[in-house]
């Protein structure tokens, strides 16, 4: 069972060595198709012994690591240079779009028409500048005419409030001098009143003395009429 194990490996090493088609080929399917032939070659004898060697187990383990570091290995070699040629074709297209685009600005018709447009965007800029500046003008005349309306509002608001103030100051003179002429006529009939009651006082006062100075009249004239006989009374 040993020989027929030593046999076997040096099979597989030889199936798992690269062939120059191999390499050239990106594609890993005919050398995975290979190796699983190989491998089920190797594997048949083990199947039908009965307990295989330590020995060709650690063989095994140490070459499939190596198969799968060389795998990854070309892997990464192959994503490389497929970065490489990537980048290099993205050069070369951009270099010849550059090119391109130099030849085109270079050429007299390219060079017309880029003339042409700017002429039509500085004139399209001035229209623009323009129509922004008669705009602007146009806002500025209406809020010049709003501010002057404004400013009449706010005149004609303090005229009417000054004239409401001074016909209030002329009704609460005109209100305070009919009061003071109320008071003053009523003072002036309170005069005149005490006055015809000093008066009537006095014609009464007069009319008492005339009366007086008339019933002293009359008994100065009685008086006058009985001297004889008081005499004769006061001869007796």
């Amino acid at each position: 069972m040993r020989r027929k194990s030593r046999s076997i490996s040096p099979r597989r090493r030889k199936s798992r060595s690269p062939s120059p088609r191999h390499r050239k080929s990106r594609s890993p399917t005919p050398r995975r198709y290979k190796r699983q032939k190989s491998s089920a070659t190797s594997l048949s004898p083990m199947h039908k012994s009965s307990s295989p060697s330590l020995g060709s187990v650690d063989h095994k383990n140490a070459s499939e690591k190596v198969r799968k570091e060389e795998e990854e290995k070309k892997r990464r070699q192959q994503e490389a240079e497929l970065k490489l040629i990537e980048e290099e074709t993205t050069r070369r297209v951009e270099e010849a779009i550059r090119k391109k685009v130099e030849e085109s600005l270079n050429s007299e018709e390219i060079k017309l028409e880029i003339q042409r447009r700017l002429e039509e965007g500085r004139k399209r800029l001035l229209d623009e500048v323009a129509i922004q500046l008669e705009k602007e003008k146009e806002a500025a005349l209406i809020e010049a005419r709003q501010k002057e309306e404004q400013a009449r509002r706010e005149k004609e608001e303090l005229e009417k409030m000054l004239e409401e103030n001074r016909r209030r100051v002329e009704e609460s003179q005109k209100r305070e001098a009919l009061e003071q002429q109320r008071r003053e006529e009523e003072r002036y009939r309170e005069l005149e009143q005490i006055q015809r009651q000093k008066e009537e006082a006095q014609r009464r006062k007069k009319q008492d003395e005339e009366e007086e100075r008339a019933n002293q009249m009359k008994l100065l004239g009685k008086n006058k009429s009985r001297p004889k006989l008081s005499f004769a009374l006061g001869s007796k």
